[in-house]
């Protein structure tokens, strides 16, 4: 259609409307800008905030009076969805509870998971799969016309119609929820990114019973995942209603807003702007964080210099952190308030850290948050008696000046910041920390103190945003906005290594200016499952011509000038194996498949050898430009403007640096400074909504419209290795952790397996020359407890034949590993001379398969170790810097030497993923001479040790306090593996030591507070168990489910011990199925979720991975694509949790079908003979089942541990065990958990998780 008449711009208005106050930025031409901060929630004021903003502006930019409006509509938006009933794929009713089964937090016993935003379940009887799968070696041709089930879907897959949906009782379900008041739903059927036809017979009936909001997830986000899809379906089901119903009241403010020919754009999530009449919840999620991003990609970034730029704003309970390189950098699957949705998002990261960020003293360290005072009661020094904060540390340091702060506090609402309450507590913590430290500090020096790890805290995720992704992040600026951005933006740019901050003129409102700034948007996607080949690139073309018209027209539509739109054109690609794509946007004069491979080179550091690239899906992103001039670059300001140095101040006040103490400074307004400016710090510049601090060795420029800073950087630290300084030791934490989580991120990254890459099943670690554990990512404690023996074992192995460029690889249970699948590798880090080491990094990681006598390398009837595969006890798989690739094949293939037995069936991808993990230790071994550069080995090494210290100390005085608890009787438990063997345990805890022994002495013979996690942690612990038990098998013996059942009940008998909770499910239930077919061998692997227990205070929850694992499950549409299997039921299983006061968790059924004879599928679990226990008169459990279904009906109890050869048809059920109850069940608190709830749901408050929270909860997810 041709293009509509463009409307000529006259003010602009763009409007922030936060949870406290709403900013607004108005441009009028031939006028200053206007800035407007208001409440914005004041009913006795105005009726909505932004109208009244919208008011306010009018008046003030065409000086006549406009009347207030009294009242609208509806009320604003409260943060609170409509309810939505969910309609899926009969038998995965509980999907999106169970997600990927992963737990949030992995050390939190009460497992606290995101609750759905659904309130009812409809489970529509229709059916549809993938007819071929592509983990197939030789693939089958498929004929379409030979048989009627079949049919093309959108991607090019063959879809099999197993069962057509039924009409009739689809209508009679819908119709039912409904007359119980139901007029949102949302609808997520198994494979409907491709085959679309159900899911569009449900929204036409839907339409016709008369659903006033339907939202189909293909349309919404037509890309595989049904778990990611169907959370997206839903958040637009509870949040598009409520906003609607927001834009209709806004609307009646005005009295034609729509014929008037007023623009009237919202933010989205992605940085664009989108016409109201167009606008989804599911894609404004972050619009407010999104404004800020665009604001200052357009006011710091310089498209001449390009050097990238650090997106830091900080408000009161959080900071958001991004990066932009000339483009908005942006995430399309991201987790935002527990759940995991597909929509375009910019890569922005929420860090909880802010001013409000709660400061303690805990176990001899400075702690900073999570724990926020938020807005009620808030800092201490808001007269509400909140605790201390980041905020209270800047007032009483004179970073922060009451006399410029409003005075809104206290009963009136008329007093000024309370910097006495904010002293005294501070007083209190400083006599606390003196008490316990052998260092002694002033009240100043544990305020600094307190910043100082508070700036560490932040800057760790930064490191990890452009580290992830191949950056230095000294090579950024750092472009510094929020209300508290100011306060701190100097310091965290000195930690970083960044020589130069920006500050907007407008950084306190810049994501309403940000707005003011964006362009209109609008994108589509389509699916795709090609193959990439050259011959094929018209058809890409062809199917990117077809987007790029329907965006354009829709821009169109919404009167965007044809001139100003351009048009973005991508293919999302993969190497074939792999689940992460990149998005790869079409540039003149490259090649899409170059493109890609220089991306991934760049984002991963590697590219497979041998492997086809898939296409997923075809995007494109058209752009209706904002129209505005580009301002003059600040650079070319920067470099034009006259030098004036400002040596006199409006007034000095005290304030205290850790490099000069207290001093008075000059304080400075930043409307009387005029461009060339420039200020020497240590200073203060002030305006109406922000304070900026100038710390000593930096100096500011003031610009037209921002505040230069160029701070000192290079200096190294100079820090004490005689005496542990409690502040330091907080932040040496930081940078330990930040290490292990880079040296994850790096595994995740190169590794190729699925094992390893997406059900993230390794873990990385750091530890000191003796092999003691420094540092680790929160990855699998099944794994993390025992590689300080590897380590320790190698080290006595080798002696000093170790040298430079050497890494090491071993599995063997005898060297400290777990079970044979998990291959370890360790690298000596050496010191600059390459005569000493001076730490080690290790990774373990899960392989798919390392040979034995089943596919899995994890047989149920193993009795010898040699039949579960390759043992290597030390190899040096790398030497002098050679990878030993042919010595290494020759270990992973020997098992074939021995009858019955196959070597490795995944050598390529074993080879692979080795390289990778011994890329990671090499990865963790940079950033520690990078340590050490900043601090020096000495210190370093100091600090290593004193954070062991504080760990121990911390165990110690835990103990001592349960010591007290029992009058210096002994702990004792026993509980027994299903075939009847006993574990059994008795602690005898030293109450004035706080040491303890943990004896195991009648364990049976072998069939087989937040404290820091090191080294320090298990010293005050003395293990001692029998010789030839079940706890210490021979050298022999075979070991797979020691690993992944023994390690379980161990934890459940210890928690009996100690009577922290019911008993979890005390299993992993390990499920692999495979063929030894040499033509088209595979081979899968999966552990499986249950039911946590209750304690004192908790509900177990249901669904979820407990105690020794956290690995993710694969999506049930990847499962489907890549093997021969059918997806038939994955929900809870009610009533299994054990009744109690604190009911324990349900477990859950999954019904695999098989499509392929001659599968060997194995079962590895346990609670199949004894319940889960219950506590305090819970009650237990139910017990799991694995059920062999046949085709023709006949069931078989497989019990815990067996292996079974499937025919077409057949079916594998397993119903994992409930948790145990917490207490005797009352009438209020002894109800299990509704898989069906009628509820609504709690506030859904979307947080900016992108790349940082990818990689945080990849640590905690493993």
């Amino acid at each position: 259609m041709g293009s509509m008449p463009e409307q000529t711009r006259g003010i602009r208005i763009a409007i922030d409307r936060g949870g406290t106050f709403t900013d607004c930025v108005a441009t009028v031409p031939g006028q200053d800008d206007i800035l407007v901060k208001l409440l914005s929630v004041d009913p006795s004021n105005y009726a909505d905030a932004p109208v009244e903003a919208i008011r306010r502006v009018l008046e003030k930019a065409t000086g006549k009076p406009y009347p207030k409006v009294q009242k609208i509509s509806v009320r604003g938006v409260e943060r609170k969805g409509e309810r939505t009933a969910f309609v899926v794929t009969k038998g995965l009713k509980d999907l999106l509870h169970i997600g990927n089964q992963s737990r949030p937090k992995l050390f939190d016993m009460a497992i606290n998971k995101p609750d759905v935003l659904y309130s009812k379940v409809i489970e529509v009887a229709e059916r549809v799969t993938l007819e071929a799968w592509t983990e197939r070696k030789n693939p089958v041709p498929i004929d379409l016309k030979s048989d009627s089930a079949l049919v093309r879907g959108i991607t090019g897959e063959a879809v099999r119609v197993l069962e057509p949906i039924d009409i009739e009782k689809t209508r009679q379900a819908l119709q039912e929820v409904y007359d119980e008041g139901y007029r949102s739903i949302a609808v997520c059927l198994m494979h409907s990114y491709t085959f679309r036809d159900h899911e569009q017979e449900v929204g036409k009936l839907a339409k016709e019973i008369g659903f006033t909001h339907i939202s189909l997830s293909a349309e919404l986000s037509p890309t595989i995942k049904i778990v990611p899809r169907g959370n997206s379906s839903t958040a637009d089901a509870y949040l598009t209603p409520e906003i609607k119903r927001y834009i209709a009241g806004f609307e009646s403010g005005f009295e034609d807003l729509r014929s008037s020919g007023c623009r009237c754009e919202f933010m989205q999530s992605d940085g664009g702007l989108v016409e109201f009449s167009g606008l989804s919840g599911l894609r404004a999620i972050l619009s407010g964080p999104a404004g800020g991003c665009v604001g200052y990609a357009r006011t710091a970034y310089d498209e001449q210099k390009k050097t990238p730029v650090i997106g830091f704003d900080m408000g009161g309970t959080s900071t958001d952190v991004s990066r932009y390189a000339g483009k908005l950098e942006q995430v399309f699957e991201t987790t935002t308030a527990g759940v995991t949705v597909q929509s375009p998002q910019l890569d922005i990261n929420t860090v909880a850290a802010g001013g409000g960020s709660i400061l303690k003293w805990e176990a001899g360290i400075f702690k900073v948050g999570p724990d926020s005072a938020s807005a009620h009661p808030g800092p201490a020094c808001y007269r509400k008696g909140g605790p201390l904060t980041v905020t209270d540390a800047n007032l009483v340091l004179g970073r922060l000046r009451p006399e410029f702060f409003p005075k809104i506090f206290g009963p009136n609402e008329d007093l000024p910041l309370d910097i006495e309450a904010s002293r005294k507590l501070f007083e209190d913590v400083t006599v606390e920390v003196n008490k316990e430290s052998t260092v002694k500090f002033t009240m100043e020096q544990v305020a600094a103190g307190f910043l100082d790890v508070a700036n560490e805290s932040m800057c760790r995720p930064i490191r990890t945003l452009t580290e992830a992704k191949g950056y230095d992040a000294g090579l950024h600026n750092l472009a510094s906005f929020g209300g508290a951005g100011g306060q701190h933006a100097c310091d965290i740019a000195r930690k970083l290594g960044i020589s130069r901050v920006l500050i907007h003129k407008y950084s306190s409102v810049l994501s309403a200016y940000g707005m003011a700034l964006a362009d209109v948007v609008h994108e589509d996607r389509s699916p795709c499952a090609l193959i990439f080949s050259e011959d094929q690139l018209s058809v890409f073309a062809g199917e990117l011509d077809k987007l790029e018209a329907k965006t354009v027209d829709a821009l169109l539509k919404q009167r965007i000038a044809k001139s100003r739109i351009t048009s973005e054109r991508y293919l999302n690609m993969r190497f074939h194996g792999s689940d992460t794509p990149l998005m790869i946007q079409e540039m003149p004069g490259v090649s899409f498949l170059d493109a890609f491979k220089d991306a991934h080179q760049q984002q991963f550091g590697f590219l497979p050898v041998g492997r086809d690239v898939i296409i997923d899906d075809y995007r494109v992103r058209s752009i209706g430009a904002s129209g505005f001039d580009t301002p003059t670059p600040w650079t070319t300001e920067l470099a034009s403007l006259k030098e004036n140095w400002v040596t006199d101040s409006e007034t000095t006040k005290g304030a205290y640096f850790k490099e000069s103490g207290w001093s008075e400074i000059p304080v400075h307004s930043l409307g009387a400074l005029s461009p060339g400016s420039k200020i020497k710090g240590p200073s203060l510049i002030i305006d109406d909504t922000q304070t900026i601090v100038v710390t000593p060795g930096s100096v500011a420029t003031i610009l037209s419209s921002n505040v230069v800073i160029d701070v000192e950087v290079g200096q190294k630290e100079v820090v004490s290795s005689r005496t542990a300084d409690p502040i330091q030791l907080s932040i040496f934490g930081h940078r330990f952790m930040g290490v292990a989580e880079q040296m994850g991120r790096a595994l995740q990254k190169t590794s190729v397996s699925t094992n390893i890459k997406e059900r993230l099943d390794f873990s990385c670690t750091v530890f000191s020359p003796d092999g003691g554990l420094v540092a680790n990512a929160p990855h699998v404690p099944a794994m993390i407890g025992s590689m300080a023996y590897a380590v320790k074992w190698q080290i006595d192995h080798w002696g000093n034949d170790l040298h430079p460029g050497d890494v090491i690889l071993s599995n063997s249970p005898v060297c400290g590993g777990t079970h044979l699948p998990d291959l370890t590798v360790i690298t000596p880090i050496f010191d600059v001379e390459g005569k000493n080491i001076i730490f080690w990094t290790a990774s373990r990681g899960h392989h798919a398969d390392i040979g034995g006598i089943l596919p899995g390398s994890m047989p149920p009837n193993s009795r010898e170790l040699w039949e579960e595969g390759a043992v290597i006890k030390a190899f040096k798989v790398v030497e002098g810097g050679e990878f030993k690739e042919e010595e290494l094949t020759d270990l992973l293939m020997a098992p074939a030497k021995t009858p019955g037995c196959q070597g490795t069936r995944c050598l390529r991808d074993n080879i692979s993923d080795i390289k990778a993990q011994a890329a990671a230790n090499h990865r963790g071994s940079q950033l520690i001479h990078g340590l050490i550069a900043d601090y020096g080995l000495e210190v370093v090494q100091f600090y290593m040790e004193e954070i062991q210290g504080a760990a121990e100390l911390a165990v110690r005085e835990m103990l001592k306090r349960i010591a007290k608890t029992t009058d210096g009787k002994p702990l004792e438990a026993v509980d027994y593996m299903d075939d009847g063997t006993p574990i059994q345990l008795k602690v005898d805890i030293d109450e004035n030591t706080g040491g303890a022994v943990f004896n195991f002495e009648g364990t049976g013979p072998e069939a087989y507070v937040d404290i820091p996690l090191n080294q320090g942690a298990i010293r005050p612990i003395k293990v001692e168990m029998p010789e030839d038990s079940l706890l210490r098998p021979s050298e022999a013996a075979a070991v797979c489910a020691g690993n992944v059942l023994t390690s379980q009940r161990i934890v459940d008998v210890i928690f009996k011990a100690f009577g922290a909770a019911a008993a979890s499910q005390g299993c992993m239930n390990n499920l692999t199925f495979g063929t030894d077919d040499s033509d088209d061998s595979f081979g899968y692997y999966e552990t499986i979720c249950g039911g946590s227990g209750g304690g004192p205070t908790w509900d177990g929850t249901s669904g979820v991975h407990t105690n020794m694992t956290n690995t993710r499950i694969t999506d049930p549409e990847v499962l489907e694509r890549r093997y021969p299997v059918i997806l038939r039921r994955f929900c809870l299983r009610p009533g299994s949790g054990g009744a109690g006061a604190h009911p324990g968790g349900d477990g859950i059924v999954r019904d695999i079908e098989f499509c392929l004879p001659g599968i060997k599928v194995s079962i590895l679990s346990e609670r199949r003979a004894f319940a889960p226990y219950g506590l305090e008169g819970g009650e237990d459990g139910k017990r799991g089942q694995n059920l062999w279904v046949k085709k023709g009906g006949r069931t078989i109890n497989l019990g815990g541990k067996n292996t079974a050869l499937m025919g077409v048809g057949d079916r594998m059920v397993v119903m994992s065990p409930g948790g145990g109850g917490w207490g005797k069940v009352d009438e209020v608190n002894g109800l299990r958990y509704d898989s069906n709830p009628e509820k609504v749901h709690k506030s859904f408050v979307g947080v900016a998780n992108g790349t940082v929270d990818m990689i945080q909860s990849m640590g905690e997810s493993a």
